[in-house]
């Protein structure tokens, strides 16, 4: 009968869920969710092994690459880190690794890992972009099984205060997970990996419709007077920095000072990286030196956190787009192009140009495929050294007036196989003013590896701007392909005309 009890106990509780001889142990090991099977792991750096055990708990970490363990303790509040040693990266070589962490009697395993080079990609909509809205996505997914590519879209999240965790899953590069992963970013990814003939890693941690100020960490944004007046204390200020965060996205919680940050980039601060690149500014577009200054923090702030150097910081400058379809006059983003191109002062930073590939009634063109080429090409020339690659349109050096006519020179290392137009057109958008600071419409012609330009309205010209307005689509480029960058000579305030 004893027997019998027992057994029709132990029925009852399988039923109800509870396990009267084997009492659930609820889980003392933990890794960081940013670290999982499938990813990759930055080649030349050390690898980072974070997570948490018992408190003074030993905690070994054996990866397959290493001859032997590495033993850390938990400290008293339960958090471990170790750190393994990770060789170079090898041409070809796609052999997948293993890595465990064990303590006590619990083991968690890594398996179809990687060794390469990884990338994170944050910013707005134009980064979020996904592969399958681009203008060529059908050829793009007939081609993205790709074992060597690894994919990690990181869910949107909101926080308050930094926090350690995110949701999302590393995966293979298959057309059904790079269909919904950033276009820009997978081409990136795609012509490095050609090149380079090594894994590569491709982290999209951002979101539509956000503004810089949301990447920011809160300290940063207050010890700087002009962030902290433009940016933090509006916020602090209002009544939504009092209401209760969740997940849920509004147009307005993304542009919130700090906690995108906080959600989606401090997670990330233990893991080895090889650079950044960054899609951003069309929330911001309204704003100049304020905008410059607060990228510039943001870069600062983010290489400071990742503690690795310099890292190299890639990014986008807005695409022309239609609003002067409102007012032909407007040059809001010309001038807002212009504050994206000072962040270049800083080092180890560029920007890639989108001036020819503007879409005049859709701020998300669908040539997303240039857009990530350029970035790589960067990539290549400024980071992994093969200066053969081009990575530059023509940029403004100088310019000499003559007469009714100026001539515009450009940097000689911006050339790249000399001057044309991409269709075989005279380029467009120079304009010309005299001294009573009025632009007029100017024909423009290629001489040898300048431009030489005159407007009948101006005899004595004394200023020359190019593409600067909203909505210029441009023709101008260099051999290589890359479009002429926007520029101005004069200084003047908004209101020339």
């Amino acid at each position: 009968m004893k027997n019998i009890f027992f057994l029709f106990l132990n029925i009852v509780c399988w039923q109800s869920g509870i396990h009267a001889q084997r009492p659930l142990v609820r889980r003392q090991l933990t890794v960081s969710t940013v670290l999982q099977s499938k990813m990759v792991i930055q080649q030349n750096k050390p690898f980072k092994v974070w997570g948490t055990a018992l408190p003074g708990e030993r905690v070994s970490v054996k990866a397959d690459w290493l001859s032997g363990p590495v033993s850390v303790q938990a400290n008293e509040a339960g958090s471990y880190l170790a750190i393994v040693e990770v060789p170079a990266a090898r041409k070809g070589d796609y052999r997948e690794h293993s890595l465990s962490v064990s303590a006590g009697t619990e083991k968690i395993e890594l398996k179809h890992l990687l060794i390469g080079d990884i990338w994170f990609c944050s910013g707005q909509s134009n980064m979020q972009f996904a592969v399958h809205e681009m203008s060529d996505s059908v050829s793009q997914l007939a081609t993205a099984s790709r074992p060597g590519l690894r994919l990690l879209n990181v869910a949107l999240n909101f926080s308050a205060a930094p926090t350690g965790s995110i949701t999302g899953s590393w995966s293979y590069a298959t057309p059904a997970t790079v269909s919904k992963f950033s276009a820009v970013g997978y081409v990136f990814g795609k012509t490095l990996q050609q090149h380079l003939d090594i894994p590569v890693g491709l982290i999209f941690s951002g979101i539509g419709a956000s503004k810089v100020q949301a990447f920011l960490p809160r300290e940063v944004l207050h010890t700087d007077s002009l962030l902290d007046a433009t940016y933090l204390q509006p916020y602090l200020n209002s009544p939504h920095s009092r209401e209760v965060i969740d997940k849920s996205f509004t147009f307005e919680k993304v542009t919130r000072p700090y906690l995108l940050y906080n959600a989606l980039i401090h997670p990330f601060l233990n893991l080895s990286i090889k650079g950044f690149c960054w899609y951003q500014g069309e929330s911001n577009n309204r704003e100049r030196t304020v905008y410059t200054r607060a990228t510039i923090a943001m870069i600062k702030a983010w290489r400071h956190a990742f503690g690795q150097g310099d890292l190299p910081f890639e990014y986008v400058q807005i695409a022309p787009f239609g609003h002067d379809t409102l007012d032909p006059g407007r040059r809001t983003d010309a001038f807002f192009r212009e504050a994206q191109q000072k962040i270049m002062k800083l080092s180890n930073t560029m920007m890639v140009s989108t001036m020819d590939v503007g879409d005049k009634n859709n701020l998300h063109p669908k040539k997303k495929k240039p857009v990530g080429e350029r970035l790589a090409m960067v990539a290549l020339n400024r980071t992994y050294g093969w200066l053969q690659i081009p990575y530059q349109g023509p940029a403004f050096d100088y310019m000499q007036i003559r007469g009714d006519s100026v001539t515009i020179h450009f940097t000689p290392q911006t050339l790249a196989g000399g001057l044309r137009t991409r269709d075989g057109s005279a380029p467009r958008f120079f304009e010309l003013c005299g001294s009573d600071r009025h632009f007029y419409p100017a024909v423009a012609r290629i001489a040898a590896d300048a431009v030489t330009v005159r407007a009948d309205q101006v005899r004595h010209p004394v200023a020359v701007r190019y593409a600067f307005f909203n909505y210029p689509v441009t023709n101008l480029e260099n051999g290589a392909g890359f479009p002429a960058l926007p520029f101005r000579t004069d200084d003047w305030p908004e209101d020339a005309r």
